[in-house]
C-alpha cells in the first residue's frame, strides 16, 4: 500500500494543547476521511448556543394526550444537547404523596370539594418545589407537569409565581388528542403502569380513567412542534469495513466480504421486521439514513427501494418510495484529524500525551485538527430535532460514535455515558420512546462466529473503572461481551 505524508499541525494558542506531528512516521491511509471544507475544517459547521433567561413551562391538556412525554422530551433535549439545567415536576407525583397511588375518578370531580382541595395542595406542594429549584443561580428551566385544564387552576399559577417574585419566562404548551384509537392506546400503553392503576383490573381501569378524563375542560389551543404518536428508531453500524479489519480508526474504506454479508442481511431484516406493521401485518412507509462515507452506504446497498401507497393524514392517497436512502452529513463518524487512519496503538506510540488525554476525558476530548463528542452532539442536534418530529420508522446506519451520542439522548443517559456505550457489529438495536423512558430491543443478524477477528478494539483503559466488569449483553442465545474486540471494531 501507498503511504500518506504526516501533514504538521497548525500552530496552538496558549490555551490549546501542544501537539507535535511525527513528519518522519508514514501513516499507512490510503482511504481517508476527506473533508469538503478543507483539511483543517470540521466535518460540519457547529454552533452552540446559550440562554438568557430560565423559563417555567406549563403544561396544559387532559390526561392521556402525552403532556409528560412532551414535558420530558423538552427537558431532555435541553439538557443534553444544551447543558442547560431542566427538571420536571408531575403534580400527579405529589398527589399520590399526598392521597395515595389509587383515587377513584370521582375524586376529580370538580363537584367533589375534597378532592378539589387535596390536587389544589399537591398542585401548591409541586410549586413550591419549583420555584424553589428555579430560584439557584443559573440558567435553568422547570416544566409544570399537570392538567391546568381550568383558567382558574392556570391563574393561580401565575399568581403564585408572582408573589414569589419568580423571574422567569412562562410558557404555555396544551397538547390536545382528539383521536379514540390514540387515546385508547396511550392509555393502555401508559396509564395503565402508573402506580394510580397498578392491580387493578384492566377494563376497569381504563372506564375509570375515561370518566376522569370527562371531570376536566378543554382550553385554548396552542401550537406544539412534538407529537405524541408512537414511532420506532432502529439504529445499526455500518457492516465490517477494510479498516475495521486492520484495526484503523475513521477513514473512508469499503466493506470486507463478512460486512457485505451483513449489507444482505439488513436488507432482509428491513423488509421483514422494519417495514412491516407487527401487528396489522401490513406494509407501514419507512425511513433510511446513512452517512455520507462509503461504509454506510454500502451496507445500505441491498435495501428493497419499491413505491408503494400510503394514506395521508386528510384521507388523501399518495405514493412512498420504501426507505429511499438520505445521505445525512450529521451522520458521519467523529473526525479523529490527524490520527484518521491509524490505529489506536499508533496513536499511542507517535502520540502518547493524545493517547493519554483522550483516555482522561473521552468525552471533552478533540483529536488535534479534528472532533470531540462535545462537537458532535452539537452537530446531532438538529437530526435529534428530526428524530422527535418524524412519524415514520427510521432505520440509521451509521457509525458507532454517533449511534453512541444517539443511543444515550433517547435512552436518558448522561452526556458523559454516551462515549461508553456498546454499540456492537452486525446488530440493529430497535427503540421505542415513550412518556416514561424508552424501550430497547437488539436483533444480532450476524453471529462473531462467521467474522473473522477485525483488529483491535478501543483500549481498555478508556472505559470507566465502574464500568469494566459490566455484565454481558443477552441478544436472544448469543452473549456478547462489552470488551469483544470482535464485535466492537475500532472506533473514534
Amino acid at each position: 500500500m501507498s503511504t500518506v505524508p504526516l501533514p504538521a499541525p497548525p500552530s496552538a494558542s496558549p490555551m490549546q494543547r501542544s501537539v507535535t506531528a511525527d513528519a518522519n512516521y508514514p501513516v499507512d491511509n490510503p482511504l481517508p476521511h476527506v473533508l469538503p471544507e478543507g483539511q483543517n475544517a470540521a466535518p460540519l459547521e457547529v454552533m452552540g448556543s446559550t440562554a438568557s433567561d430560565k423559563v417555567v413551562v406549563i403544561m396544559v391538556g387532559l390526561p392521556a394526550t402525552g403532556k409528560t412525554h412532551i414535558a420530558k422530551r423538552i427537558c431532555r433535549f435541553l439538557s443534553f444537547f444544551h447543558d442547560i439545567p431542566a427538571q420536571i415536576f408531575n403534580v400527579g407525583d405529589y398527589r399520590r404523596q399526598l392521597c395515595g397511588p389509587q383515587m377513584p375518578a370521582e375524586f376529580y370531580n370538580p363537584e367533589n370539594k375534597k378532592g378539589a382541595a387535596a390536587r389544589v395542595m399537591a398542585c401548591d406542594a409541586a410549586l413550591d418545589d419549583l420555584i424553589e429549584y428555579i430560584s439557584q443561580d443559573g440558567i435553568r428551566v422547570a416544566a409544570f407537569d399537570a392538567t391546568n385544564s381550568t383558567r382558574a387552576r392556570r391563574q393561580h399559577i401565575l399568581k403564585v409565581l408572582k408573589e414569589k417574585d419568580v423571574r422567569a419566562k412562562k410558557i404555555f404548551i396544551e397538547s390536545i388528542c382528539d383521536s379514540d384509537k390514540l387515546l385508547e392506546e396511550n392509555i393502555r400503553k401508559v396509564k395503565l403502569s402508573t402506580p394510580d392503576y397498578r392491580d387493578v383490573d384492566m377494563e376497569e381501569a381504563i372506564a375509570d380513567f375515561k370518566q376522569r378524563r370527562l371531570n376536566y375542560e378543554k382550553i385554548v389551543h396552542f401550537v406544539m412542534n412534538l407529537h405524541t404518536l408512537s414511532r420506532t428508531f432502529y439504529l445499526t453500524r455500518h457492516g465490517q469495513s477494510e479498516y475495521n479489519l486492520l484495526g484503523k480508526i475513521g477513514g473512508d474504506s469499503g466493506l470486507t466480504p463478512a460486512g457485505t454479508e451483513y449489507a444482505r442481511r439488513l436488507a432482509q431484516f428491513a423488509k421483514e421486521q422494519i417495514t412491516i406493521t407487527a401487528e396489522t401485518g401490513e406494509v407501514r412507509p419507512c425511513r433510511l439514513w446513512t452517512s455520507t462515507l462509503r461504509r454506510t452506504k454500502e451496507t445500505a446497498q441491498f435495501i428493497d427501494h419499491s413505491k408503494i401507497e400510503f394514506t395521508l393524514d386528510n384521507g388523501e392517497r399518495g405514493d412512498w418510495i420504501q426507505l429511499r436512502r438520505q445521505e445525512r452529513r450529521n451522520l458521519d463518524e467523529l473526525y479523529a484529524g490527524i490520527c484518521d487512519g491509524m490505529t489506536y496503538k499508533e496513536i499511542e506510540q507517535v502520540y502518547p500525551e493524545e493517547f493519554e488525554a483522550r483516555q482522561a476525558d473521552k468525552l471533552a476530548y478533540r483529536y488535534p485538527r479534528g472532533e470531540s463528542y462535545m462537537d458532535v452532539t452539537l452537530r446531532l442536534e438538529p437530526l435529534a430535532q428530526e428524530m422527535e418530529r418524524t412519524r415514520e420508522p427510521v432505520l440509521i446506519v451509521g457509525h458507532q460514535g454517533i449511534l453512541r451520542i444517539l443511543y444515550a439522548y433517547f435512552m436518558g443517559l448522561d452526556r458523559k455515558e454516551a462515549p461508553y456505550v456498546s454499540i456492537p457489529l452486525n446488530n440493529v438495536i430497535e427503540l421505542t420512546p415513550h412518556a416514561y423512558g424508552c424501550h430497547e430491543k437488539r436483533y444480532c443478524l450476524m453471529m462473531k462466529e462467521e467474522m473473522l477477528n477485525d483488529g483491535q478494539d478501543e483500549p481498555v483503559t478508556s472505559m470507566p473503572t465502574h464500568r469494566e466488569n459490566r455484565e454481558s449483553i443477552m441478544v436472544e442465545d448469543l452473549v456478547i461481551s462489552p470488551t469483544d474486540p470482535i464485535m466492537n471494531a475500532p472506533s473514534c
